[in-house]
């Protein structure tokens, strides 16, 4: 399993360096020394934690769908003209932006401020990874 060195993972978690330690101390993760001797954590460890400690809002729309991607936020900013809408939503840690036509976002009623889901259907996701080789 890959370590992941202490501040790496507080930057992933969104929490201080001594967090990460605390919770090696207490045995919340179980720490470990990287190649260079520096303080590390399991990366298959750290991604459990971090999954466990993910709380977005609960979706208020409370309907079905067969997107999986939800992200429920708050509506940051609409940059609107007469055909078209920008509309950014911070989703926890993540900027969300869609555009969108200007009737969909007054039909929406979509103000900066108020509660939105942005959900995400997509047929082509790209997933990169700094250890990986290139693909041709």
């Amino acid at each position: 399993m890959p370590k992941i060195r202490v501040s790496e993972a507080a930057r992933f978690l969104g929490v201080s360096d001594d967090t990460i330690r605390r919770w090696t101390e207490n045995g919340n993760l179980t720490p470990h020394k990287d190649a260079s001797g520096r303080l590390a954590v399991d990366g298959l460890e750290l991604a459990h934690l971090a999954r466990n400690q993910a709380h977005l809002p609960d979706d208020p729309s409370q309907i079905g769908s067969s997107a999986r991607n939800r992200f429920v936020g708050l509506v940051t900013a609409i940059t609107m003209d007469t055909v078209m809408a920008q509309v950014e939503l911070q989703c926890g840690p993540f900027r969300v932006v869609s555009l969108m036509s200007s009737e969909a976002a007054r039909e929406l009623d979509l103000k900066p401020g108020s509660i939105a889901t942005a959900v995400v259907k997509a047929t082509t996701v790209i997933i990169e990874s700094p250890q990986g080789k290139t693909a041709t």
